[in-house]
């Protein structure tokens, strides 16, 4: 036994390194459908989303009310970030899809993850608009 391990250029075979090549595949272990079922509640929870954000693009001209928001440069990309905020939870389970069909599945995954980080970026930057 301590001679058999002491062999390392031994020639690796499947029944020698077992649950090692198994281990190291880089594929992940989720199966397509599995995927596509993901991708379809995450796309129903985006569009879900797009007339709350439209009812939010609607009210964000009340941003400016304050006086010296208009000269506010952090009003100014609140206030695109928020009327963009609806075309993004529309565009983004599109474009995952087309992503996801052409193969290109990690892509799709940052692409379905796009109005996670706007909105991010929305609440973000609301914090330092006095209102």
């Amino acid at each position: 036994m301590a001679h058999a391990a002491l062999r390392i250029d031994a020639p690796v075979r499947d029944r020698e390194a077992g649950p090692m090549l198994r281990a190291t595949k880089s594929e992940s272990s989720i199966t397509r459908r599995a995927k596509q079922i993901g991708l379809g509640v995450t796309s129903a929870l985006w569009l879900a989303m797009v007339p709350v954000a439209a009812v939010g693009a609607l009210f964000s001209p009340l941003i400016f009310d304050r006086s010296g928001n208009l000269l506010n440069p952090l009003a100014w990309l609140g206030f695109l970030l928020m009327i963009t905020m609806w075309i993004i939870c529309l565009a983004a389970p599109y474009v995952a899809w087309v992503l996801f069909k052409r193969g290109q599945e990690p892509l799709a995954w940052a692409a379905m993850a796009t109005p996670l980080a706007w909105f991010t970026a929305l609440v973000a930057i609301l914090q330092f608009v006095p209102g």
